[in-house]
């Protein structure tokens, strides 16, 4: 199942998602434009590398670029390809606009940047010794994804089907869409190359988190089927 879009509407233009998209396709666009050996030592100067996030190994001078816990948030606006762009932010737009409408601009920039640095937290608990740069989105938008499947599950969601010569788009409530996408990041979490654990991580935290970022008193903003008194 590809999400194409969500059927909940906004009361106002998510200037704050937009924006992320855009630095996101910036940094991607200049990373581009590097040579490759350029585009490895910039992915290890703003990437998460687990053994020095944890002081395992010192970082060579040369990648010091930025204090270890400030690459927690860096990292997130690095991708290793066009694909893993483009899902990213696919997945950042259809959701994350709800999510931004519902906290405001303000509260949704520091859900997103805890809930990403977060994320990244439980990927390098979970291989505190790994000496590879871990980069990318998927942990802040993991965490997004969490918020929508507790504020909004009854919301749909179209979807394309795609099956050999089957293609169909279809409606399909998000606590579905969202149940298939966790479960699919659990099935997977021993594949290499993917940060399962952020993924898995950064949902959990999203559940958790977003209960702390409601904007209380008063009515929460952008109210949508299925969401929380």
């Amino acid at each position: 199942m590809i999400p194409i879009r969500d059927e909940n509407p906004l009361q106002g233009t998510p200037y704050v998602t937009l924006g992320i998209i855009a630095l996101n396709v910036a940094v991607y666009l200049y990373q581009m434009v590097l040579p490759a050996q350029a585009e490895l030592v910039f992915a290890y100067q703003y990437g998460v590398v687990p053994v020095w996030l944890t002081g395992s190994l010192p970082v060579p001078p040369s990648l010091a670029w930025l204090p270890q816990p400030l690459t927690l948030v860096s990292a997130m606006f690095l991708h290793g390809g066009f694909f893993h762009l483009a899902g990213n932010m696919l997945y950042l737009w259809i959701f994350g606009n709800n999510i931004e409408d519902r906290l405001g601009p303000v509260r949704f920039v520091a859900f997103y940047l805890a809930g990403g640095a977060l994320a990244s937290l439980a990927h390098v608990l979970a291989g505190p010794s790994s000496q590879l740069p871990m980069i990318g989105a998927s942990g802040a938008i993991a965490t997004v994804l969490g918020a929508y499947f507790l504020l909004y599950p009854r919301a749909n969601v179209v979807v394309l089907i795609w099956f050999f010569f089957f293609v169909q788009l279809i409606k399909v409530p998000a606590v579905i869409v969202l149940g298939v996408w966790f479960l699919f990041q659990v099935l997977g979490s021993g594949g290499p190359g993917v940060a399962w654990m952020a993924h898995i991580g950064g949902f959990v935290v999203g559940l958790v988190l977003i209960r702390f970022f409601l904007p209380r008193p008063g009515r929460p903003r952008g109210r949508g089927p299925g969401t929380l008194p």
